[in-house]
């Protein structure tokens, strides 16, 4: 079983960003074809599945003896829960955001995380819509890039909080507690988005705060939440301790993303 660190991530990089993209060309290519229901009643398309395929085989052949866990696998019960926080395994979320991608809007993402002692310590953001990629290595720094290649990497990090901060909130998800949450911030913009695109917000400074308070997936946050750490800021529970991947539903149960450690 392989393990990782900084040194050993930096090289992985490069070809996980490649997949990412792959697999947002396969999502632009199909649309919404082939939608249908899942088990819980959420949604998944025919590029849902082709995009985890593309993901899933490419990481296979690059990275053979680390174990993959995908959004779509677990929903076929082809995954399960890592057996122990001390492994090296990839959370994939094919295409995260499908009810906007269903919607026509263009905020949907391919996210990819590698996970080591139980915390995600690379992640890589690609929306297909936008040709934008943003990725990160926990300790190495974060970038932003387009997707066509028609752009160098450029650096990013988030940003400290102005007086009046920018709130990101999901865009079709958001629950009573955020909401009630949201009201003790007075002097806060809040701005409605769909998928991991909240946590690029943050990590390249152009929002401050991302709050969650109800349940989401290991998959649907671990690559935003190297991303936004890699950039400078910190995802946790509510309450500033860390968050606990890898339980046996993979569920988190809430979280809070910042660009500014100092303000939690």
């Amino acid at each position: 079983m392989a393990d990782f660190d900084i040194a050993a991530c930096v090289p992985l990089i490069d070809p996980l960003a490649a997949l990412a993209a792959r697999a947002a060309n396969v999502i632009r290519q199909l649309g919404c074809d082939g939608l249908r229901r899942k088990a819980d009643g959420s949604p998944v398309t025919a590029a849902d599945e082709a995009a985890e395929a593309v993901i899933c085989e490419g990481l296979q052949k690059l990275v053979p003896d680390v174990p993959v866990i995908s959004e779509e696998q677990m929903a076929r019960g082809e995954s399960r829960a890592p057996g122990s926080a001390s492994l090296a395994y990839f959370l994939v979320d094919p295409l995260d955001g499908t009810r906007e991608f269903i919607a026509g809007r263009n905020e949907f993402t391919v996210n990819i995380a590698l996970m080591q002692g139980g915390v995600p310590i690379l992640g890589v953001i690609v929306a297909p819509a936008y040709e934008l990629m943003w990725r990160g290595v926990v300790g190495h720094g974060a970038d932003r890039m387009s997707t066509g290649g028609r752009t160098a990497p450029t650096p990013i990090q988030t940003r400290p909080r102005p007086p009046k901060p920018v709130v990101v909130v999901s865009r079709s998800h958001l629950d009573h507690k955020t909401s009630a949450y949201l009201q003790t911030l007075p002097q806060a913009m809040t701005e409605s988005s769909g998928s991991s695109l909240k946590f690029c917000r943050i990590a390249e400074g152009t929002a401050d705060l991302y709050p969650r308070l109800a349940p989401t997936h290991d998959w649907d946050i671990a690559a935003g939440h190297a991303i936004v750490q890699a950039a400078g800021g910190t995802v946790t529970d509510p309450d500033g301790s860390p968050l606990v991947y890898g339980t046996p539903d993979l569920l988190i149960p809430h979280f809070v993303a910042t660009g500014d450690p100092r303000m939690t």
